[in-house]
């Protein structure tokens, strides 16, 4: 999305419908917060009682996958919080649950307004920060 809109052009097909979402994030505590997001969605969905129980997702596999699973992941840019599947479980605030899903759906930086506002100036999608519409009259 980043790159279209750099470059004014648009894409079509299966990888730009949907699927796959990237947004800048300001610091580590955001990223914590987006990994929180993504490791809850099986929880959040009552598929689970606790997120690291859903054998499908990425904390089921970080925590009981074998040595093959392991290598799929990426290093953390920062050390692992030590009560990580507690975290996880523990429910994110509705607040926190909108900004993500509002960044996931716009491509809007996360972080705080500075951040924001100076990353999408910097990146040229300003146009993310802008209410959906046309501006009413």
């Amino acid at each position: 999305m980043h790159w279209h809109a750099r470059y004014h052009t648009e894409g079509t097909g299966h990888l730009y419908q949907d699927r796959y979402k990237t947004f800048p994030i300001e610091e580590d505590e955001y990223l914590l917060t987006v990994l929180r997001y993504v490791e809850r969605n099986a929880l959040r969905a009552n598929l689970c009682e606790r997120a690291e129980d859903w054998k499908y997702a990425s904390l089921w596999r970080r925590i009981c996958g074998d040595k093959e699973s392991q290598k799929l992941f990426s290093v953390w840019p920062f050390a692992r919080p030590q009560a990580g599947k507690a975290l996880v479980n523990r429910a994110q605030t509705e607040t926190e649950k909108k900004t993500i899903r509002i960044c996931l759906k716009k491509g809007k930086p996360y972080g705080s307004n500075q951040f924001v506002t100076q990353a999408a100036a910097r990146l040229k999608i300003t146009h993310a920060l802008r209410p959906r519409g046309r501006p009413k009259k």
